[in-house]
């Protein structure tokens, strides 16, 4: 196997859950920046990363980056990089998104044409022939510009990875899977205290909880574009991956997770994404109004995504939504933990108490805040004297 260097975007404010990720999989982080990590790995790793990395929205082969400032000098250095090592003579290859910023060279589709003039240009002379069919396998091409400095990647995942393959059905704004297991894993969960979801709508935070409380890979039941790319990893490093991942599923583990929601409806929905993530008898669904959230345990967890006005559509009943949730949790709830991510600009204050600590997160264009407030530790369990 041969080292490959790779590059995942992921969610503005995540970037420490993601570097947690990758490393724990052994690989060497080479550059963290803002909404993405770089890292060093190898053949079976594109395909462990694309399996397991819960809070990446996409794995990428990073063919090469360099400073460009003209148009020429971007068709050049695209055309000096080795394409020929990632791309047959068949293959089909375009580049699907061009971004820049604070950059000279600033059109996408201009981006877009000039990369894929070079790279033909390039594998022209490879490969000795003049024209190409393009009816092989699909190699997707992404391309970042940044303060002209320029990144070149293949796609290997195809669809964002948030698309897990259990959500079939959605709720209105529902909250990314990818979003979901950062602020889950932002928090100090774990599955041995009780998790609700008191607007859990389509079901996502409580099955992400779930499947990471199994160790369920959350990429098992979908497909890559680079399963496909025989001439770059072996199909045997595929099944390797897959199979590694369904050997450490933990499905004897006992979990207490609720998920709630006012509109039955949604409930179906949710119920239905359940059976299809496999974790169906780990979570407990019930149509309840968020005022009648109450549990006798101490030491649970809150981790919500409440209405935050554009989809209730009215601010004045967020208002008194968020009033109610801390009269609610208070009363009901001893010794709770309390995650919250909204992006209301003023809900500290109509939920009427500071965060212990509040977190920026963005999801596309859309800035959110993680309102985190710690509730007791359980006591420590002291081990009998034998």
């Amino acid at each position: 196997m041969s080292y490959i260097e790779l590059t995942t975007p992921c969610i503005f404010g995540v970037e420490s859950i993601l570097k947690k990720e990758i490393i724990k999989l052994g690989y060497e982080i080479k550059r963290v920046e803002d909404g993405r990590i770089t890292y060093i790995a190898d053949e079976l790793g594109v395909c462990r990363s694309n399996i397991w990395l819960r809070t990446a929205e996409r794995v990428m082969i990073n063919v090469g980056e360099f400073t460009a400032t003209s148009f020429e000098e971007l068709f050049d250095k695209t055309k000096d990089l080795p394409w020929e090592r990632w791309i047959p003579q068949d293959g089909k290859f375009w580049v699907k998104k061009a971004s820049s910023i604070k950059s000279k060279l600033f059109s996408p589709s201009d981006i877009q044409s000039i990369i894929k003039k070079a790279i033909v240009e390039r594998l022209k002379k490879t490969y000795h022939v003049n024209w190409f069919n393009e009816d092989g396998e699909h190699y997707p091409i992404r391309v970042f510009i940044k303060k002209d400095r320029v990144s070149i990647c293949l796609d290997t995942s195809g669809e964002a990875l948030h698309k897990r393959g259990y959500r079939t059905f959605t709720s209105k704004a529902p909250i990314s899977e990818t979003l979901a297991a950062a602020i889950i894993q932002l928090s100090p969960w774990n599955k041995d205290r009780i998790l609700v979801d008191p607007f859990c709508g389509s079901g996502t935070i409580p099955i992400e909880a779930a499947m990471l409380a199994m160790n369920m890979a959350p990429g098992l039941d979908r497909e890559f574009t680079a399963e496909k790319w025989k001439n770059i990893i072996p199909v045997k490093s595929w099944f390797k991956a897959v199979d590694e991942a369904n050997d450490v599923i933990d499905t004897t583990c006992e979990l207490n997770i609720a998920g709630y929601d006012i509109d039955y409806k949604v409930l179906k929905l949710a119920r239905e994404n359940v059976r299809n993530a496999g974790v169906e008898d780990k979570i407990h669904f019930q149509e309840r109004d968020m005022r009648k959230t109450s549990n006798n345990k101490k030491y649970g967890f809150i981790i919500t995504n409440p209405p935050y006005g554009e989809r209730l559509g009215d601010k004045e009943t967020v208002i008194e939504l968020y009033k109610d949730m801390k009269i609610t949790f208070d009363k009901n709830l001893e010794d709770w933990s309390y995650f919250i991510i909204t992006s209301f600009d003023e809900f500290e204050r109509y939920f009427g108490k500071n965060a212990d600590k509040k977190r920026k997160l963005y999801t596309g264009m859309m800035k959110a805040n993680l309102y985190q407030y710690f509730g007791s530790k359980p006591p420590k369990r002291v081990n009998p004297i034998n």
